[in-house]
């Protein structure tokens, strides 16, 4: 990562939805905090169609790739950590109409062959959905959607590491992933993921380890379930946009929430590039 900044960040946002309480709203660092948000509201042990709490990875959306760009894919030498990766506009209209009460279809994505499979993976309305990502805050449209952003925080060597442990498994050679890492990951930290860490409303430093912060918004979420929280978003609009902002325990590390219609859920992947 950047020489300066030792740690990296990853977001993700939620929101109520209107007139039935929370809409929308990042294993990377990311998904690991909502993984454990999962566990401690007791949403694991649920089935599917009756959680409360659901899990949305950006990972699902990259783009299809060409012949050409999946080539270079399995060498390692496309940058899937550009905002151009991903697939802005099913992104966007998929959490629209999860934030609409909708049941939905989300692409599944093979992070082995670099490409979206013909299987969907169906996600049914919840009360909040945690939205995770590297990027989840660098397009504006679907910045805006999210009623909580949360930016997760983690030391570069723990990134780094993860990284090779993951990508080994999946059968790719060390120097391949080092290239990839200096090449791409890196730079594209500095340029896109790290500007937008000034969207989140909180920031977690050391991810998972800091429970003080994850078991605030755990108790957070829990409000909201039990109707705590009657009018829980970012902002009411009226004629002149949004106004209200809710006040939130000011806490720090990448990773993001998002409220939505009712009862969905969805696997969080790792990860993929």
């Amino acid at each position: 990562l950047p020489p300066a900044p030792r740690h990296r960040g990853h977001g993700s946002g939620w929101a109520p939805r209107e007139g039935s309480g929370p809409r929308l709203s990042p294993r990377p660092a990311q998904s690991t905090v909502c993984e454990k948000i999962m566990e401690l509201l007791g949403q694991n042990e649920v089935e599917q169609r009756q959680r409360k709490v659901l899990i949305l990875s950006q990972d699902s959306f990259y783009k299809v790739l060409t012949a050409e760009q999946q080539a270079k894919a399995l060498k390692g030498q496309y940058n899937f950590d550009h905002p151009d990766a991903f697939d802005n506009d099913l992104m966007h209209s998929t959490l629209k109409n999860i934030v609409e009460g909708k049941t939905v279809e989300v692409p599944t994505y093979d992070f082995v062959t670099h490409s979206r499979l013909a299987e969907t993976t169906v996600v049914y309305p919840a009360d909040v959905v945690l939205f995770e990502g590297i990027l989840v805050f660098y397009n504006q449209d679907i910045r805006d959607m999210f009623h909580l952003r949360l930016f997760v925080d983690t030391d570069s060597d723990v990134r780094l590491s993860r990284r090779v442990l993951r990508d080994m498994k999946r059968g790719r050679d060390l120097e391949q992933i080092l290239t990839q890492y200096t090449t791409f990951v890196k730079p594209a930290f500095e340029e896109f993921c790290l500007p937008t860490k000034k969207y989140a409303d909180v920031i977690i430093p050391r991810g998972v380890d800091n429970m003080v912060a994850i078991n605030l918004i755990v108790q957070h979420i829990q409000d909201i379930l039990n109707g705590d929280i009657c009018k829980w978003q970012r902002g009411a609009l009226n004629g002149h946009g949004r106004t209200y902002k809710r006040p939130f325990p000011e806490q720090a590390e990448p990773g993001g929430v998002l409220a939505a219609g009712k009862r969905s859920h969805l696997e969080s992947s790792s990860r993929p590039h």
